[in-house]
């Protein structure tokens, strides 16, 4: 998958293209009052997300009158044709990567900024801002496979933090073959108990990742900080976390999802039948109808060390309904961008622990940093 093309097609891609947008405006009017795209897409994915009936409402002075201000998507593309760009920066490029993995919801329908930037027009006008980081240079790293640099997990510190994240330390087999059987049970549950209403107001576990309970890392940012510090979907607003580096072995193998084909080609080589039990959260993120699958990673991990996300993909397919065959289609959902979670107990963890915190994490805006030893 292109560059370009992962920014454009996807949601996350999108949104991250409206965020460098606005945070242009941001570092180009300090110190100004008025922010036009700013204040254009918060109006118009207000009145988004008013339309279809979710629970927003805008309150304290001027509540009143700015319930009665309109502005289109066509409103909110001439803001942003309007709006200049600032030079790409590797800094910028991980507050804009953040910002979109952190909007990811895929229980419930997209969110209105989410709409607005799939809107023809504004799509159109976000080619500029696509084509902009692409001629930098500096996201080229987002289509680089797990083999590439350095591996880190990382483990939050927090005790809010769900044990279900953390890896068990139990044989990766041992964690597949549950994770199989519980999928299954579910299956089968769900088929009884739930309407086969894809509208009905139901819902459960949404995601379709291999079960966390196995070791799963991501590479680092350019600094060196791990990526899976920084972008975390729905983030949790933890502000500690210790990391440690993962011992790769030089022939594993992984399975690289780099485009659509290759997450289908999973679910038809190794189908889980999850119609039943995803069917209410997938519609109501991607508006199908009809029977979805997600890959039997237990099967997977019969031929393969692990499966890794690029960047790119994560960007330019989650959330996204992906056709597998004529009749079924599966989403990838829960995933954190170049994440690789591994089936072989001979990738392990090695060297000592990094503690690290987080500065403003509950605002949206954390900074990472090691904490002094």
């Amino acid at each position: 998958m292109e560059l370009v093309e992962a920014l454009l097609g996807g949601r996350r891609g999108r949104r991250l293209l409206l965020e460098f947008a606005l945070e242009s405006e941001a570092i180009l009017l300090t110190g100004q009052a008025e922010h036009p795209l700013h204040g254009g897409l918060f109006y118009a994915s207000y009145r988004e997300d008013v339309a279809r009936g979710e629970a927003v409402s805008l309150f304290g002075p001027g509540a009143e009158e700015g319930r009665k201000i309109i502005v289109t998507a066509e409103d909110v593309a001439e803001l942003l044709a309007a709006t200049g760009l600032v030079p790409v920066t590797a800094a910028l490029l991980r507050t804009v990567l953040a910002r979109s993995v952190d909007t990811a919801r895929y229980w419930q329908p997209p969110e209105g900024a989410d709409v607005i930037a799939a809107s023809a027009p504004v799509r159109k006008e976000l080619v500029r801002v696509a084509g902009h980081l692409a001629a930098s240079g500096l996201a080229v790293w987002w289509m680089r496979t797990a083999a590439t640099g350095e591996q880190w997990r990382v483990q939050w510190e927090q005790e809010d933090a769900p044990d279900w994240w953390a890896p068990s330390g139990e044989p990766a087999a041992t964690v597949l073959d549950a994770w199989h059987q519980a999928l299954e049970q579910e299956e089968r549950r769900a088929g009884i108990e739930r309407p086969a209403d894809p509208a009905a107001n139901y819902g459960g576990e949404w995601w379709s990742m291999p079960p966390a309970k196995l070791l799963h890392s991501t590479g680092t940012f350019e600094d060196g900080s791990p990526v899976g510090l920084w972008c975390v979907e729905d983030g949790f607003g933890w502000e500690r976390a210790k990391t440690r580096r993962v011992e790769v072995p030089e022939a594993v193998r992984i399975f690289e999802i780099t485009q659509a084909a290759d997450w289908a080609q999973l679910c038809h080589d190794h189908p889980m039948e999850v119609t039943a039990q995803k069917r209410h959260d997938w519609y109501r993120t991607t508006g199908r109808v009809g029977a979805w699958v997600m890959p039997d990673f237990s099967q997977l991990a019969r031929g393969y060390d692990g499966v890794h996300l690029t960047v790119a993909a994560y960007l330019g397919l989650a959330g996204e309904a992906i056709e597998v065959g004529a009749e079924r289609a599966s989403v990838i959902a829960g995933w954190n961008p170049d994440e690789t979670h591994w089936f072989s107990d001979e990738v392990a963890l090695r060297g000592e622990e990094t503690a690290w915190v987080c500065a403003d994490a509950n605002s949206g805006e954390g900074t990472w940093s090691r904490v002094a030893e």
